[in-house]
């Protein structure tokens, strides 16, 4: 199962196809699964609401992050992708902030080039999962007034940051909730078994074949306020 984050997230590609551009090494810190085909972390949303009103408060809901491996994982940043039915979901609109202990950290989006809205777990050191064990983060989402009834999906994808480059690590199901109105369908319960979320330029990535992602033009935005590149491998 692969999934691929499309848009902006997807802009560099060709520079990693490109003559005389070099990968990173891998990182001696990384955790990785043993089978080296599944992600090292599961990773799952549960227990948000199934409707948020538009100017209404904070639903809350919980991200777990599960280590299946025995290496501990350090510098683990989540990153929320939110697709709406209608695309006119703004960045500006959802406010989603994680909580790190008592403190509240928000999160900030930036839509690509599809109308997708990506926003990163940054501003903190990253989460440790040590081997074997689960850390579980609390979210509280909320949106604007000015937003229109619609419907949307919650993933998260999960980076293992090293410095300017980074390892996909995890994959969540899909948290699914309407704005305004019901939504299209019920939250996924098992990461292991969810499909790949079908986002635009998904089928035009798998006929490449290419392992890699580069997350530079909203990730490098997001984590580095407009800093180096930020290479991103898929950690299977």
């Amino acid at each position: 199962m692969r999934l691929f984050l499309s848009g902006a997230l997807l802009l560099p590609l060709a520079l990693l196809s490109a003559p005389g551009v070099a990968h990173a090494a891998e990182p001696e810190s990384s955790c990785a699964a043993s089978d080296g085909r599944s992600f090292p972390l599961t990773t799952r949303i549960h227990g948000g609401p199934s409707s948020y009103e538009a100017g209404g408060g904070y639903g809350t809901w919980y991200l777990e992050l599960t280590n299946k491996t025995g290496a501990t994982c350090e510098n683990v940043h989540p990153v929320v992708v939110l697709v709406d039915e209608r695309r006119v979901l703004g960045a500006s609109q959802p406010r989603l902030e994680f909580y790190t202990g008592g403190q509240t950290h928000p999160v900030r989006f930036e839509t690509t080039d599809q109308d997708e809205l990506v926003g990163a777990f940054d501003g903190f050191p990253g989460f440790t999962v040590g081997p074997g064990k689960t850390v579980t983060v609390k979210v509280r989402l909320a949106v604007t007034s000015d937003a229109v009834p619609n419907r949307v999906t919650a993933n998260a994808a999960v980076v293992q940051r090293h410095e300017d480059d980074g390892d996909w690590v995890g994959q969540s199901n899909d948290y699914r909730f309407g704005i305004d109105s019901e939504p299209s369908g019920t939250t996924t319960a098992d990461p292991e078994r969810s499909p790949a979320p079908r986002l635009p330029l998904a089928e035009e990535l798998a006929r490449t074949g290419t392992p890699v992602v580069a997350v530079v033009a909203t990730l490098a935005t997001l984590f580095t306020g407009g800093g180096a590149l930020l290479l991103l491998r898929r950690r299977r």
